[in-house]
């Protein structure tokens, strides 16, 4: 049986004095400054949206995290409202509060998590007196502009978000911040460091971004079932993200028969590259644009890409053998393939492409791609030189027991390998009709163990994933296998 602690004096003082909201809403003038956020805890969690709104107008710190305190407490619309309406009215203001030092309303729901609880507990923490680097940045720029005798102007407040786009209209949270930032203008500042976007009409993504500080934004993912045409629309505001750090662009289409507008459209995608010079990863998933124009997508790239994930995709030889010269992709720490066919396709760019590579690169992708036998065989002299490889992946190929003895002899001796996940070998199938033996693939399981301990490396994690021959759902396969929910009775 769970006892509750009982309420500590500082959270009965706190609900004491917010029984009277205008005797509370008074006293913060005087109220010392470690008592604001337990006050404005029990504020929160009590609804009091009048104490709320007039706290956030004397908030004695450089940031507010909200958005940690939202993720407990599940608020209503009318306490988020309230709140925004503080910071309005504290815009509006011509001199503001004496106390008044707010210069950033963090709305992320995973960020400053720490800080209510050392608060509450009244420990005081530096790093919570510690203003956030935005606005660091700008009591900067106000210097520079004081220093050079310009005209001194109010110092915008930031409110950091991270947007999710996924929906035809935009929910009432959303469409309340953006309706305050349209009336404040350049005083209140929306900063975005991620942005996904799933389903709305282009029209109103353009709105949106219209308000967003775009050079925020450090994580775009583009996920629309989108035409080329409808993504050029979307292209000027790509452009601007000039600090932009991750980009996944999935389930871009063209016509099967392409046209001038269509080369127009790509043209202009990449164009933009020439604008991201942060760009250190970039995922392309489902896009039908790739075969025969890698050139033409990587070639714009300002700086070295940390992570290339082409997955999903047709390519043809010219694009393969593109990618293993390809300037950007020297320095890759992550390579993803993944349902990527590359059956029919010479692999020598590609074995090229991880000796390339093979200084930096940690994480290797290869699943489905439809690698045979002596494909596979060719590729692990290349492996054998990844001195920084953690984890290879290469499930979903038909390879048979001797080529992965043959791996495990070329990889023992990276030191860093830790995972390995390979497809059930050949061997291990009942028949042509890919019928999957669960006690054939334990045994092979089995050998493959006694071969790393043998060569010195038991505790390399060596896992089989392959279809469950039932329901077809990925299963895993470690010391034993581990049945997918379908084999266990009701």
């Amino acid at each position: 049986m769970n006892i509750q602690a009982p309420p500590r004096l500082l959270e009965l003082g706190a609900q004491s004095l917010l029984r009277n909201e205008a005797l509370a809403i008074m006293a913060l003038e005087e109220l010392p400054i470690e008592l604001f956020p337990p006050l404005f805890m029990e504020a929160f969690a009590g609804r009091h949206t009048e104490a709320l709104k007039a706290m956030v107008q004397a908030w004695p710190f450089p940031c507010l995290p909200l958005g940690a305190l939202m993720q407990d407490h599940q608020p209503h619309l009318d306490i988020f409202q309230a709140a925004l309406d503080g910071l309005d009215v504290l815009l509006a203001q011509e001199v503001r509060p004496r106390r008044w030092k707010l210069q950033v309303l963090d709305l992320r729901r995973k960020t400053h998590q720490d800080f209510w609880t050392l608060w509450s507990g009244m420990k005081v923490s530096v790093c919570s007196l510690l203003e956030p680097e935005p606005a660091q940045q700008m009591q900067k720029r106000c210097r520079v502009e004081a220093q050079a005798g310009l005209k001194p102007v109010q110092a915008p407040v930031e409110v950091l978000v991270d947007l999710c786009i996924k929906e035809d209209t935009l929910d009432e949270t959303l469409s309340y911040l953006l309706k305050k930032a349209k009336k404040r203008g350049k005083l209140l500042h929306i900063c975005c460091q991620k942005l996904r976007i799933f389903a709305m009409p282009m029209q109103s993504i353009r709105k949106i971004l219209k308000v967003v500080q775009l050079d925020s934004i450090q994580d775009l993912e583009v996920n629309c079932i989108w035409k080329l045409a409808t993504l050029s629309r979307f292209l000027p505001h790509l452009g601007r993200m000039g600090n932009l750090r991750q980009l996944l662009l999935s389930r871009i289409h063209i016509l099967p028969h392409t046209t001038p507008d269509q080369e127009n459209c790509l043209n202009q995608l990449t164009a933009q590259f020439l604008n991201l010079p942060h760009l250190q990863e970039l995922y392309l998933d489902s896009v039908s644009f790739l075969e025969g124009r890698l050139h033409q997508v990587l070639r714009c790239l300002n700086t070295p890409l940390e992570t290339l994930s082409i997955t999903n995709c047709l390519i043809s030889e010219s694009d393969l053998t593109y990618l293993s010269r390809c300037p950007s992709v020297s320095l890759l720490k992550d390579l993803g393939l993944s349902g990527v066919n590359l059956t029919s396709l010479n692999l020598e760019s590609l074995q090229v492409l991880i000796e390339r590579t093979s200084a930096t690169l940690q994480e290797l992708d290869l699943d489905e791609c439809g690698i045979m036998d002596s494909q596979f065989s060719a590729l692990l002299p290349s492996l054998s030189h990844c001195s920084q490889l953690t984890t290879f992946s290469f499930c979903g190929n038909p390879i048979s027991m001797a080529v992965l003895e043959s791996l495990l002899h070329h990889t023992t001796g990276l030191s860093k390998l830790s995972h390995v996940l390979y497809p059930a070998p050949l061997e291990s199938y009942e028949d042509v009709h890919g019928t999957l033996h669960l006690g054939l693939l334990a045994q092979l399981h089995a050998q493959l163990k006694q071969l790393l301990c043998k060569s010195g490396r038991p505790s390399m994690f060596w896992v089989s994933a392959s279809p469950c021959p039932h329901c077809g759902d990925q299963i895993l396969y470690d010391t034993e296998p581990i049945l997918c929910p379908c084999y266990l009775p009701d």
